[in-house]
């Protein structure tokens, strides 16, 4: 090649992609990423079952509750990180996470294993030195059930909305084992089906919007049905309302100058029905989002916790 077209190729400047590490900050903020930060808010479920008992008024619950959610925290964060290495290669072929860090290679398949297995076993540890045997054994069946899930679980139908229903649950009844407080058995049916509530509500949404679309989503959503999805958060949102009343009106004889125990069922069942509109549209998504940006379900929610608060407290 020889003239002008010579010349053009010899001035135009080699174009070198930076590597992915470099592109998107660093294998550091690549480890957090994979952590999911936004994610963490759910760990405040420790709070759940000390705040039901009121138990949090003193500064050593309120350290002995932050240990707490930083090993929650940790636990979680060594889950999702073993999970994308694991999923690494699958998530390449996908739209959206073919982004995530692991996928974009940003991170090693093998340092988030490692990773992962360090927070792991150190969050397990840390529980068992600093917080006692019960917390630990209740943490480690976490790390187990969700290291299960990731590997096989999630690929089976049913099993898998009780698996991820069960992660909130264990958030929630963790804080009470710390401080050794019973949990009674309307805290974990209205905790228990409440999940499952949110975690088929997701699903159904994800079903609806991938109609169509075929492999833009999770393979198992293919054998659910939207009727059946819609079927199981239908019927969580029952039992959880019905777990909740009950607990309500169980209460003894009113010592209060407001019965807040039994109006805080208005302010609970206004707040299923508020999130059941999203549900029912197919537009649920994360349950944290969905709080966040619907203002008039974030009021609701203030309101019930102000109502359960004065009832916990005997106002």
């Amino acid at each position: 090649m020889t003239g002008r077209g010579a010349t053009a190729v010899l001035a135009a400047p080699a174009v070198v992609p930076d590597p992915p590490a470099r592109a998107h900050g660093g294998w550091a903020l690549g480890l957090l990423r994979t952590a999911r930060p936004r994610q963490w808010v759910k760990n405040v479920l420790v709070l759940a079952a000390p705040a039901a008992a009121g138990r949090l008024g003193s500064w050593q619950t309120g350290a002995r509750l932050a240990l707490v959610f930083a090993l929650f925290t940790a636990a979680a964060s060594a889950v999702y990180l073993l999970n994308d290495a694991r999923d690494a290669e699958a998530d390449r072929a996908h739209p959206a996470k073919c982004r995530r860090p692991v996928a974009s290679g940003q991170v090693s398949v093998a340092l988030a294993t490692g990773t992962g297995i360090l927070l792991g076993l150190g969050s397990a540890t840390a529980a068992a030195l600093l917080c006692g045997p019960l917390t630990a054994a209740l943490l480690v069946a976490y790390l187990g059930i969700q290291v299960a899930y990731c590997v096989r679980l999630k690929h089976v139908l049913v099993v898998d909305l009780a698996v991820v229903a069960t992660g909130f649950l264990m958030r929630a009844m963790i804080g009470g084992v710390a401080l050794g407080i019973p949990l009674s058995r309307w805290f974990l049916i209205t905790t228990g089906f409440g999940a499952l509530f949110m975690v088929a509500a997701k699903r159904y949404s994800e079903a609806v919007q991938m109609e169509g679309a075929e492999g833009a989503t999770r393979a198992l959503l293919t054998q659910y049905t939207t009727g059946y999805l819609r079927f199981v958060w239908q019927l969580a949102a029952g039992t959880a309302v019905l777990g909740y009343c009950l607990w309500a009106l169980e209460a003894g004889p009113v010592a209060t100058s407001l019965p807040w125990r039994q109006l805080s069922v208005v302010a609970f069942v206004l707040g299923v029905l508020r999130y059941a509109v999203f549900a029912d549209r197919g537009t649920a998504g994360a349950p944290e989002d969905v709080v966040l940006r619907d203002r008039p379900l974030a009021v609701i929610g203030l309101a019930w916790v102000t109502l359960y608060g004065m009832s916990v407290a005997g106002l």
